[in-house]
């Protein structure tokens, strides 16, 4: 669906004429009279003139430009308006306009504008001097279709509608942590919700074209990794969409934020945790294509599998938790099998290895995995998986593996790891306590809530027989840190690797320009015990969208090979 483009205006505005009002008028009057201190103007329907300068005109699919005068000395009213009127006279230019002022839909809001019955231009004019905004401002409305500029440091927060509208997320301060990953759902989530809000910012390209070709603003390197800043930014504050943004007049400038090398976390045993975003192989004999998710072609196919190996390479585990595998068995030609034949062909001397187990994985089209390098580790006994009326059918039924470090009489005690991949939070189908509460965890929490008590219950039974109270949760719990399912799990024993780590809050997912933790690493008390470090590899939720396999073949490098970071966490588990 296309954004809203030219404003649709009131019945009132398409006929009522002009009256001789404005034309009986000795001076213009001020823009601030007419914009009042309301979100509507108190001068709706009626017959103006104004005089301004006109300080932007965007491509003809915004449907109008922008004029602003001298204002009205009142700072609570904004001295600019919006004029319906394709094509404009040049930026600089001093207009006298009449016309009939309007509540133009702005979608989800109006917006004041005039719409015209005469433009006539005066002259060069020196732009009105740019409102200085330094934090985030309560209500923008005072500055509606003003010249502003921010000084306030931003940072880019979301590069999702960057290729498709031109539009970039950016907000005031530090990064926006999604609210149930920060605070207790409810009223806490609720009210940092609005608050995010409130400091974020749509910069647009002042143009409504889909698919734009070029986006001007952005650096010559293209879109920028989320976590960056900028600085010198400047253009007139527009409405629409259901909210406002910065229609920008120049380029800002942009400060990278660097992609981060693989983690380091010490120990002799390293665990990994990675979501491979649909990571299917078609028939795995090069047909198949398109699959039912992920790539679409065997070229595709080839370059979202270097990615994930050089993922997996570069974090350098014994074991790995995988999340979204293609549900399709443990034979030579599962997705599986062809992940570790690929990280086998490095010619490094891995021996890496995939668990395998001919229990039921479940009805969804994805599943988990594990693999491992049996030059580092050794299986203990056989794998487990619990499968019921609620793993298999929402959640992914988990799989579990005992392990022991090393080989012969180095070998250290067994301990267990469990990859895990509880219910998304998509809205479909859900009823009831599954429906979206509006507490901060949307939909599903309860199936989530209840997974986790499960999983929990299940793991308390020791179901790979080691006899060891090392044990490992590990993977995509589709719940922030402070949701229902992770402090259930918390509250039962499970202790957060990641808990008392210094530096800044953990996050592995970035959505709707916020972000947050959704895959989790949580130990047993004994294991935890055992634990020298714990780090997330941001390669990828930072990355922007346009940077995956399917818009950059050939490319095969770890940099958004998913739409998640994958973690690994150290352990001291060999003999001395």
């Amino acid at each position: 669906m296309r954004r809203l483009r030219p404003f649709l205006l009131p019945l009132c505005a398409l006929v009522c004429a002009f009256t001789g009002v404005a034309s009986a008028q000795d001076a213009p009057m001020a823009i601030g009279r007419i914009q009042g201190t309301g979100e509507r103007s108190p001068l709706a329907g009626q017959a103006v003139m104004v005089e301004g300068v006109v300080t932007a005109v965007p491509d003809d699919s915004l449907g109008g430009w922008f004029l602003q005068d001298a204002g009205d000395r009142d700072p609570a009213t904004s001295d600019a308006l919006f004029v319906i009127d394709d094509g404009g006279p040049p930026v600089g230019t001093r207009v006298r306009v009449h016309g009939t002022v309007v509540e133009a839909d702005s979608g989800r809001g109006t917006h004041t504008a005039l719409q015209p019955t005469g433009v006539a231009p005066l002259g060069r004019a020196a732009l009105p001097r740019a409102a200085a905004i330094s934090a985030a401002p309560v209500d923008w409305e005072r500055y509606e279709n003003m010249r502003v500029r921010i000084t306030a440091r931003l940072t880019v927060a979301g590069t999702h509608r960057v290729d498709r509208y031109g539009e970039l997320l950016v907000n005031f301060g530090e990064r926006l942590r999604t609210p149930a990953d920060a605070v207790m759902p409810g009223d806490a989530a609720r009210a940092l919700a609005a608050e995010n809000a409130r400091r974020t910012l749509r910069l647009d390209d002042a143009s409504d074209a889909e698919r734009p070709a070029s986006i001007w603003y952005l650096p010559k390197t293209g879109q920028p990794r989320t976590g960056g800043q900028l600085s010198r930014v400047e253009g007139v504050v527009d409405q629409r969409g259901g909210g406002y943004r910065l229609q920008l007049t120049a380029k800002p400038a942009f400060r990278r934020a660097a992609p981060p090398s693989a983690p380091e976390v010490g120990g002799d045993v390293r665990i990994a945790s990675f979501n491979l975003e649909n990571f299917f192989n078609g028939d795995g004999q090069g047909g198949g294509f398109p699959t039912p998710r992920g790539a679409r072609t065997p070229a595709e196919l080839q370059t979202q599998l270097a990615r994930l190996a050089a993922t997996i390479r570069g974090l350098n585990p014994d074991i790995a938790a995988l999340m979204e595998l293609e549900n399709d068995g443990f034979g030579p030609e599962s997705a599986i099998a062809m992940l570790v034949t690929t990280l086998n062909a490095d010619r490094n001397g891995d021996d890496w290895r995939f668990v395998a187990t001919d229990q039921p994985q479940g009805d969804d089209l994805i599943r988990v995995g594990l693999i491992y390098r049996a030059a580092r580790v050794t299986p203990v006994g056989t794998a487990a998986t619990l499968t019921d009326d609620l793993f298999g059918t929402r959640s992914r039924p988990p799989l579990a593996q005992s392990f022991r470090a090393g080989t012969g009489a180095t070998q250290g005690p067994a301990f267990t790891v469990v990859a895990n991949h509880f219910k998304s939070k998509g809205c479909a189908e859900a009823t009831g306590a599954d429906a979206d509460q509006k507490d901060g965890q949307s939909c599903w929490n309860a199936v989530r809530t209840e997974s986790a008590r499960r999983l929990d219950a299940w793991l308390r039974t020791d179901p790979t027989r080691s006899g060891s109270d090392l044990a490992m949760i590990v993977g995509d719990l589709n719940a922030y840190s402070m949701e229902d399912p992770v402090r259930m799990l918390t509250a039962a024993g499970w202790r957060d690797a990641f808990a008392g780590q210094r530096g800044p809050a953990p996050y592995s997912y970035v959505y709707d320009a916020q972000i947050g933790r959704l895959d989790h690493a949580l130990l047993s008390p004994s294991l935890a015990a055992r634990k020298i470090g714990a780090a997330e590899w941001h390669s990828n939720a930072d990355e922007p969208d346009s940077h995956g396999y399917q818009t950059r073949p050939g490319d095969h490098t770890p940099w958004r090979s998913s739409d998640h970071d994958p973690l690994v966490v150290g352990f001291r588990l060999r003999k001395p």
